[in-house]
């Protein structure tokens, strides 16, 4: 039921042997295709997985299990959309901070969810839209594609309506720190007191250590629903395409990242403005 067309063979041989990396294809044992590999490919392994894929030219490697994948891989992306922007518990022990923390913990665990889901969407759509094209019009296959990529262009529209916005901790991170850097520019200025530095300079880790907190309890939040809703759904998707290379990942070891150098500015900065203030002092 979901073989290419039969006569499509006897057209290929001439154009698989003008092209290098569709030789795999004629190779005569998986001896001979592994060398192949290595000789058309090189020693890098972007190069050989262009040769890998592009010497695979079904547009469905598994077909059978096509349908019930993208079935799948759609009701993913319902449920993350659904729930994968939810409050989320804040710990203890920040106390009477817990409703603030709360707000700005939700707004940066949606920015990463929303905007993974509708990147997602996107890459679906257009890996759908490139395999329909290599597939053979009319072909079982090719009907599949057909359907599944208006699917994913409905589903991708509906996705993208809810806004991502700008990640509001960025705003009032950037906002918060041009205030203290205003403040303590105003007083050195005004009032030339190691004090005020100092207690500026304090208030600047504390404020740099928050967001750290924020950046990284937000990514985990989001790093957990992602992979509980889509990661093994979509993972098998690419796996009954084929040839796909790797789903796209979601940003929250960027966000992760974030927090590191949000952490290390403030245990770099605050230490040498202390230093310059206890120097100006003696």
């Amino acid at each position: 039921m979901f073989d290419e067309d039969p006569h499509a063979g006897d057209q290929l041989p001439e154009l698989l042997d003008r092209i290098d990396a569709l030789r795999v294809l004629r190779a005569d044992s998986a001896e001979e295709k592994g060398r192949l590999l290595e000789e058309i490919g090189g020693p890098g392994k972007v190069e050989q997985d262009i040769v890998s894929e592009l010497s695979k030219i079904k547009p469905l490697w598994q077909p059978t299990e096509f349908d019930e994948a993208h079935r799948l891989a759609m009701r993913s992306l319902e449920v993350l959309d659904r729930n994968g922007v939810r409050e989320a518990p804040m710990p203890r022990i920040l106390g009477p901070l817990k409703p603030l923390a709360g707000v700005v913990v939700q707004l940066v665990t949606r920015w990463i969810v929303r905007g993974y889901q509708n990147s997602l969407a996107t890459n679906i759509r257009e890996l759908y839209e490139r395999r329909e094209a290599n597939s053979i019009w009319g072909s079982p296959a090719h009907r599949l594609l057909r359907r599944a990529r208006i699917d994913a262009e409905q589903v991708e529209q509906g996705l993208k309506s809810n806004p991502v916005g700008v990640p509001g901790f960025l705003l009032g991170g950037a906002a918060l720190s041009g205030l203290f850097s205003a403040v303590g520019g105003a007083v050195a200025s005004a009032v030339n007191d190691p004090t005020w530095r100092l207690v500026l300079s304090v208030s600047l880790a504390i404020v740099l250590l928050g967001l750290s907190w924020v950046a990284i309890y937000a990514a985990s939040i989001a790093r957990r629903r992602i992979r509980l809703t889509t990661e093994q759904p979509i993972q098998a998707l690419w796996d009954t395409i084929g040839a796909a290379g790797d789903p796209p990942r979601d940003h929250s070891y960027h966000f992760a990242l974030v927090a590191i150098v949000l952490v290390v500015l403030a245990a770099v900065a605050v230490p040498l403005i202390v230093w310059a203030v206890i120097e100006q002092v003696g």
